[in-house]
């Protein structure tokens, strides 16, 4: 969830929405949402390189962050309940995943630019394992694709396997010696030299090497943000949009055997591309793994997605929520101001 990283500081005390003050924003069943929690949220997940964003885009990206706090806010208070709990180690692990491969120093450094510190970061990252632990439980866990689905599905769809030319599966994973402004994977992970690049390349090399899934790592570490949400998959082309791409890709693909790795360098950039798979033109049938593996994932994605929205209302419909923002928005109390600076670190931290 994208502001679990973030909400570092939404554990205020608790008291009646007719006495909260301005500062607060939100009430959870009697948890105060403050505006600095959302602030702090907002520097968190704003990238650095990002253009200034009007005082209206600025005021609707708080907004949404509040909705976003208070599904986390549910699901923190679920897992107390049901006895979801993470460990200090599993914290350190996340914490360190953050870090990436920046230097103690660097990242100390971004955090404080932020306006966090590395206790601010380490509850927040403890509230997204758990609030994703609740979800594993809750929904995931519920989540069954049988036969007779995949089976009325294929039937449904067979033209779409009918391939007239081979395809070709792939997936990809850019580093870029330059900041991105519309940096996109869940680390915020940006290489900004041709030094940090070559780095970064030779860091994820090895871990693949160790046998960390491709997907996993372009979803953390992937400059591109088109493809990094999907976990590099650019899915399959056919050997005639093959032909079309630049001859360094092309060539990669064409002699690469599915399921290596093959890393692309030019101009202080590197792409690590994945041919994932080869399919020949033809019928496909629904024995074929890549077939049944296909549809059984479409149908369990859908499955989560309706699942997880309908767990996450239910939640709201019995919990006590109040968005004092947005009743101050709507009576115009609230209005965009100029767009705020990154709130300073806490003194002596």
């Amino acid at each position: 969830m994208t502001a679990a990283v973030a909400a570092a500081a939404c554990g205020s005390s608790s008291s009646s929405p007719a006495s909260v003050g301005d500062d607060v924003w939100a009430v959870v069943n009697g948890r105060q949402i403050r505006q600095a929690d959302v602030e702090k949220a907002y520097h968190r997940l704003k990238p650095q390189t990002a253009a200034q964003p009007t005082p209206e885009e600025e005021l609707a990206a708080k907004f949404g962050l509040i909705d976003e706090l208070i599904t986390q806010s549910l699901l923190v208070e679920r897992a107390a309940a049901q006895k979801i709990e993470v460990t200090d180690a599993e914290v350190e692990t996340a914490y360190s995943d953050r870090k990436r491969n920046m230097s103690d120093e660097a990242f100390q450094a971004e955090l404080k630019q932020r306006g966090l510190t590395a206790d601010d970061l380490k509850h927040a990252l403890r509230d997204e394992l758990i609030a994703n632990r609740v979800l594993d439980r809750e929904v995931i866990a519920k989540i069954a694709v049988t036969d007779a689905e995949v089976g009325d599905f294929y039937q449904r769809n067979r033209a779409q396997f009918n391939i007239p030319e081979t395809q070709y599966r792939i997936a990809q994973l850019v580093i870029t010696p330059t900041r991105e402004p519309q940096l996109r994977n869940r680390l915020n992970d940006d290489a900004a030299t041709p030094e940090e690049a070559a780095r970064k390349a030779q860091m994820l090399m090895e871990k693949l090497k160790s046998g960390t899934a491709f997907s996993q790592l372009a979803a953390d570490y992937s400059e591109d943000p088109q493809s990094a949400p999907q976990g590099g998959d650019l899915g399959y082309i056919s050997a005639s949009q093959l032909a079309k791409l630049p001859p360094a890709l092309r060539d990669a693909v064409l002699k690469t055997e599915p399921g290596t790795v093959r890393t692309l360098s030019a101009g202080g950039a590197h792409t690590l591309v994945l041919v994932a798979a080869r399919e020949e033109a033809g019928q496909r049938d629904l024995s074929a793994p890549s077939v049944r593996d296909g549809i059984t994932n479409t149908l369990r994605e859908r499955k989560v997605e309706l699942l997880r929205a309908a767990y996450i209302t239910s939640l709201r419909d019995r919990a006590a929520v109040v968005n004092h923002l947005a009743r101050r928005i709507t009576e115009g109390s609230v209005k965009a101001a100029a767009p705020t600076p990154a709130l300073p670190a806490a003194p002596g931290k």
